[in-house]
C-alpha cells in the first residue's frame, strides 16, 4: 500500500516492534496525528477468551471522562411520562410505534444511541436485524434498555461508549479525539482499560489482555505492553 508524504514522515516516529509503555504510547499517538481533522484515537483489545463461549463474553459500557468529542444523535423508544423525560434530558428523537416504524419501513437511522425503556422492547426487538449489526441494539447489558432513560440519554450525552467482543475476540473502541491531547485521552483509556480489566469472565483462564494497540484515524498502529495497562500501568509486570 502507497502512503502520503505526512503519513511516512509520522510513522517513522513508531517502533513497530517496540511495545510500549501506555504513556508513551499515547503521547506518540497525538505527536504522529498528521491529517488536516482532529483525528479520533482508537484501541483496540485482544483478550485471552473465546467469544463462541456464552460464559466467555465480555461486554459493557463506561462513561469516559472527558467524553468521546463527538455530538451524539439520540433515539429513545418510549411513551408517556418516559418520553417526556428523554426529550427534557435532550434526546434528538423520542418515539414509540411510530419510531420503530419509521426505523422498520423507511430505513431510518440517524442517531448514534438508541435507548429503550423496558416496556418497549417487545416492539423495538422486531429491529434486532437492523439494529444489531449496526451495534445499536439497546441492552441491559450497556444500560440501554432502563425505566431512567434521562439518565441513560444524559449519559451518552457525555460520553458513554459500549465494548464488546468481536468474532475475533478483540474490543474495539474511540477513545476521545486527538486534540484532547495525551493527558486526557490517558484518562479515557485508563477508564476503558479497566472496565474491561473488571468484566473479565471467571471462565477465563491464562492471560486476560494479550495485546492491546492504539491508533489515530490515519495514523500506524502503535503497540503497548499489555502487562502494564490501565490504572495499575505502573506495577511491575
Amino acid at each position: 500500500m502507497k502512503h502520503g508524504k505526512k503519513y511516512a514522515e509520522s510513522a517513522k516516529l513508531i517502533e513497530r516492534a517496540r511495545l510500549y509503555d501506555q504513556k508513551e504510547a499515547l503521547e506518540l499517538a497525538v505527536k504522529a496525528a498528521s491529517a488536516k481533522f482532529d483525528e479520533t484515537l482508537e484501541v483496540h483489545i485482544r483478550l485471552g477468551v473465546d467469544s463462541r463461549h456464552a460464559d466467555q463474553q465480555v461486554r459493557g459500557a463506561v462513561v469516559l471522562p472527558n467524553g468521546t468529542g463527538r455530538n451524539v444523535r439520540v433515539a429513545v423508544f418510549a411513551k408517556g411520562d418516559m418520553a417526556k423525560a428523554a426529550e427534557a434530558a435532550g434526546a434528538e428523537y423520542v418515539g414509540a410505534e411510530e419510531l420503530v416504524a419509521k426505523v422498520q419501513n423507511e430505513g431510518f437511522m440517524d442517531f448514534d444511541v438508541a435507548i429503550a425503556a423496558p416496556d418497549m422492547m417487545g416492539l423495538v426487538g422486531r429491529l434486532g436485524k437492523v439494529l444489531g449489526p449496526r451495534g445499536l441494539m439497546p441492552s441491559p447489558k450497556a444500560g440501554t434498555v432502563t425505566p431512567d432513560v434521562a439518565k441513560a440519554v444524559t449519559e451518552a450525552k457525555a460520553g458513554k461508549i459500549e465494548y464488546r467482543l468481536d468474532k475475533t475476540n478483540i474490543i474495539h473502541c474511540p477513545i476521545g479525539k486527538i486534540s484532547f491531547g495525551a493527558d486526557k485521552l490517558e484518562e479515557n483509556f485508563v477508564a476503558l482499560v479497566d472496565a474491561v480489566i473488571k468484566a473479565k469472565p471467571a471462565a477465563a483462564k491464562g492471560q486476560y489482555i494479550k495485546s492491546c494497540v492504539i491508533s489515530s484515524t490515519m495514523g500506524r498502529g502503535i503497540k503497548m505492553n499489555p502487562n502494564k495497562v490501565g490504572s495499575n500501568a505502573n506495577a511491575e509486570a
